[in-house]
């Protein structure tokens, strides 16, 4: 692709993106949308595969459908209140079809089903924006109208996404799937915060987008997608090998790792908010993401594929792939459990 073709395609996606965070109307936000998801849609028919175009056209007629239910209910709303407004969306109808339709964009179930077949169908760094960046501008809409969402859809959405997410991704065996399963269950967690606390859902999707950046980043530059592909990484590059196993158990939510602090504080929340069920059937629920989790560190770490070769020693690549955000993002995906307190007098 032309170096001016790709850098009007990322402003494109950083204009869409920027549009819909800063607005404060309606429609802008709506073209903000609109733009992201166009931009993005050249870069999914670019490699020119039919895995790729198909990928394409699911990714295109579910981002239609979705943001025609959003100018449905916006028109409806604006309707019945005369209000274009970003804040001021109170009608009930309207609210519970603009949270269908943000749902459908950002992959909750039971709206999940295009999610893991797109991602399955792209390259591994178009799949990390469609997971990390494609996430910021729904997201950024449902925290502008947190005040008038319905709890109940909230809490179905979220249940049903962190279980389904916890069990699609219990036989996969494509990590591209796993990762896509994987945002499905943490879309989850966030939805179920936004009633409570919308800042905390903010600070849970900070967290993650660090943490599946380095995991796609490290996918990446060892140009791996299976998980039988993995087992030989061991031997080959053992500090990518504990990157991807820090990162992966940070996903997962163990202590003491980032990703551990985000679901604390989620279940604090819902406890001291009389949600004390909620909570458990979340608890729990996590621990099906774990244990996909646990089969990528157990394929990476103590199990190695069958090979001829009995040498220890590598030849020496020069390597041509960036690095030089993996160790940062490693750190931040891995080691910011004791600013805890600091995230808690934020919040």
């Amino acid at each position: 692709m032309s170096p001016y073709v790709l850098l009007i395609i990322l402003t494109s996606l950083l204009l869409g993106t920027s549009l819909t965070m800063l607005s404060n109307h309606w429609l802008m936000a709506w073209m903000g949308l609109e733009i992201n998801t166009l931009a993005i849609i050249p870069l999914m028919t670019y490699p020119n595969h039919p895995r790729a175009t198909e990928s394409a056209i699911k990714y295109f007629l579910t981002q239609a459908t979705a943001s025609m239910m959003v100018m449905f209910s916006i028109i409806h709303n604006a309707w019945m209140t005369n209000q274009w407004t970003l804040s001021q969306i109170s009608n009930h109808n309207a609210c519970t079809l603009m949270t269908i339709a943000l749902a459908i964009k950002l992959g909750l179930a039971p709206f999940h089903f295009w999610m893991p077949e797109v991602t399955q169908g792209i390259p591994l760094l178009l799949g990390m924006t469609l997971l990390t960046w494609q996430k910021i501008a729904p997201t950024s809409l449902l925290y502008q109208i947190s005040p008038s969402l319905n709890m109940k859809i909230l809490m179905t959405l979220a249940i049903v996404s962190t279980l389904l997410g916890g069990w699609g991704g219990l036989n996969q065996t494509h990590l591209r799937k796993i990762l896509a399963y994987s945002s499905i269950a943490h879309m989850g967690w966030m939805t179920i915060n936004h009633n409570i606390n919308p800042t905390m859902t903010l600070l849970n999707l900070l967290l993650y987008i660090m943490a599946t950046l380095t995991l796609f980043l490290m996918l990446n530059l060892t140009s791996i997608t299976k998980i039988k592909s993995i087992t030989n990484l061991w031997n080959k590059a053992t500090p990518m090998t504990i990157i991807i196993f820090l990162t992966l158990l940070s996903l997962g939510g163990l202590p003491p790792l980032t990703g551990f602090l985000p679901k604390w504080l989620i279940l604090q929340e819902l406890v001291a908010n009389n949600n004390a069920i909620m909570a458990m059937f979340m608890a729990l629920s996590a621990l099906l993401n774990l244990f996909f989790y646990m089969r990528i560190i157990y394929a990476t770490t103590l199990t190695m594929f069958p090979t001829s070769n009995n040498s220890k020693l590598q030849w020496l690549q020069t390597q041509t792939k960036p690095t030089t955000l993996i160790p940062t993002l490693t750190v931040i995906s891995s080691l910011l459990l004791p600013l805890s307190p600091m995230f808690i007098i934020l919040l």
